[in-house]
C-alpha cells in the first residue's frame, strides 16, 4: 500500500463512510438505528471491525465477554499496552457516531501509526465494547466491566423484554458464561487508555471550539422505581382512589425540582402503567431515574432525600413503594497525565480558531461512557468532538468531516506524545 492510499483509508471522509456501514446494522427499520448486546448486529458489526483492525495491522480477538479487541506490538512483543477505543452498541432509535466515532478513531490512527514505521515503547491494543449503553438489560457498562474484572455474577439473572436472560444470550451468541472472567486484564497490561467521544452536550459549539479535554465524567446511579395501589373503575370516588399513576406523577415534578436544587441531572425516560386501560385506575406504576452528579456524595445525598420523599408520597396516598437499583458506576477522573497530552494533541491538530494562543476547553462529561470503568485498571484520558446542537442519543446526532479531522490528527498526535514522554522516562 502506498503512502497516499494509507492516507485515503485513515481520513475522516473514510472514518465517516464507516459509520455510515455500520449504521446499516440495525434492529430497527426504515433507517433507524438499534443495536444492542449479543444480538446478529453485534456480531455483524464485530465482524466488520474486526477486519478492519486487521487492514491497520492488529492482531485481532473477540473476548470472553463479547468485546472485539485487537493489538499491535511495540518495540519489543509483549511491552504494555496503550487501549484505545469505545463502544459499537446503541440506544434504540440512535445516532451513528456515539461511540462509533471513538472505535473507528482508534482503528485508524493505529493504522496511521504503523504505516509511518514509527515504533513506540508500548504495544496499542483498540477495543470495541459490546456494551456500554445497557439497551438490552438495563445495566450499562457490561463490555468495559467486564474487561475492568468487575463483572457481577448477579448480571446473569437479568433479562431482556422477551424474557432471555443475560446467561440464555451468553449461550445464544457463542459465549461461555463460565469463562466470562477470562475477558478481565491486568492493570500491568496497560499504560493508560484514552477514548475520542463526542461531546454528547453543546458546550464546544457554544464556545466555537471543535475539540475538548474531558476533565471528569459525573457518576451515575439508575433505579427501577414501583408503586402498587389499587386498580378500580375510572367513576371511584376521590375518598377511595389508590391511583399508582397520580403519586407517579406526583414524584417524577418532585424528583425534577430536587435534582435542579442540587445542580444534579436527573432522567425519568422509561414509565409504564399497568393495567394501562382508559377507564380503569392504574393500580401500577413502574418508571426508570437516572441521577447523575459531579460529586458522588452530593448525587447520593440527593437520592437519600428522593427516597424519603417517594416514602411520603406514597404515605399520604395510599400507595406502595418499592425501588431496585440497576447500575452504579462512580464518578471517574480523567488523570493530569493523560488530559496534558491530549491537550498536547489538540494544540498539534489546531484548535479551528483564528487565536492559536487558546489553551484547549477543559469540560466535564455528564454522559456516561467506558472509561469509567476501565478507571478501575488504568488511568483514563478523553478527547471531545463538537457535536452539532449537542444532541444525542438520537437520529439527529452530527459531526463534521473537518472537526473528525482535526480529532484524528489531534488523537494520533497524543498517543506519539505519551510515546515520547514514555520513551524518554
Amino acid at each position: 500500500m502506498t503512502p497516499r492510499d494509507a492516507a485515503l483509508r485513515t481520513s475522516a471522509a473514510a472514518v465517516l463512510e464507516r459509520c455510515d456501514e455500520l449504521a446499516t446494522h440495525s434492529s430497527l427499520p426504515d433507517g433507524l438505528i438499534e443495536r444492542v448486546y449479543l444480538s446478529p448486529e453485534h456480531a455483524a458489526v464485530n465482524a466488520l471491525a474486526a477486519g478492519w483492525m486487521r487492514e491497520a495491522g492488529l492482531t485481532t480477538w473477540q473476548d470472553a465477554a463479547g468485546n472485539q479487541c485487537g493489538r499491535l506490538e511495540g518495540a519489543t512483543p509483549g511491552l504494555p499496552a496503550l487501549l484505545l477505543g469505545s463502544h459499537l452498541d446503541t440506544v434504540p432509535s440512535a445516532g451513528r457516531y456515539d461511540g462509533i466515532l471513538g472505535v473507528l478513531t482508534a482503528i485508524a490512527v493505529v493504522d496511521r501509526i504503523r504505516s509511518s514505521g514509527r515504533t513506540l515503547p508500548f504495544a496499542l491494543e483498540v477495543v470495541a465494547f459490546g456494551d456500554e449503553e445497557g439497551t438490552r438489560f438495563g445495566t450499562a457498562l457490561l463490555g468495559s466491566r467486564a474487561l475492568a474484572g468487575t463483572w457481577l455474577d448477579a448480571w446473569w439473572e437479568l433479562t431482556d423484554e422477551a424474557g432471555t436472560t443475560l446467561h440464555e444470550a451468553f449461550v445464544a451468541f457463542g459465549l461461555d458464561p463460565a469463562a466470562v472472567g477470562r475477558a478481565a486484564r491486568s492493570s500491568n497490561d496497560f499504560v493508560g487508555y484514552l477514548e475520542t467521544h463526542i461531546e454528547q452536550g453543546p458546550v464546544l459549539e457554544e464556545q466555537d471550539r471543535p475539540l475538548g479535554i474531558v476533565s471528569s465524567i459525573a457518576g451515575a446511579r439508575r433505579f427501577q422505581i414501583t408503586i402498587t395501589g389499587k386498580a378500580g373503575h375510572s367513576g371511584t370516588p376521590w375518598a377511595h382512589r389508590r391511583d399508582a399513576l397520580a403519586g407517579a406523577s406526583e414524584a417524577i415534578v418532585a424528583i425534577e425540582r430536587l435534582a435542579r436544587d442540587a445542580d444534579l441531572i436527573a432522567t425519568v425516560g422509561h414509565l409504564e402503567v399497568f393495567p394501562d386501560a382508559v377507564n380503569v385506575i392504574a393500580g401500577r406504576a413502574e418508571f426508570s431515574l437516572d441521577l447523575r452528579g459531579r460529586f458522588d456524595a452530593d448525587r447520593d445525598a440527593a437520592w437519600q432525600r428522593i427516597e424519603d420523599l417517594l416514602e411520603e408520597i406514597c404515605a399520604a396516598r395510599g400507595l406502595h413503594v418499592a425501588v431496585e437499583q440497576t447500575h452504579a458506576a462512580p464518578a471517574a477522573h480523567c488523570s493530569d497525565r493523560l488530559r496534558a497530552v491530549i491537550g498536547a494533541g489538540i494544540r498539534a491538530a489546531g484548535d479551528g480558531t483564528a487565536d492559536a494562543s487558546r489553551a484547549p476547553l477543559e469540560l466535564l462529561s455528564m454522559a456516561g461512557h467506558d472509561a469509567m470503568a476501565v478507571g478501575h485498571l488504568t488511568e483514563i484520558g478523553m478527547l471531545f468532538v463538537r457535536c452539532a446542537g449537542g444532541v444525542s442519543h438520537h437520529p439527529d446526532e452530527s459531526v463534521i468531516e473537518a472537526d473528525v479531522a482535526r480529532a484524528l490528527d489531534a488523537f494520533e498526535a497524543a498517543v506519539l506524545t505519551l510515546a515520547d514522554h514514555d520513551g524518554a522516562a
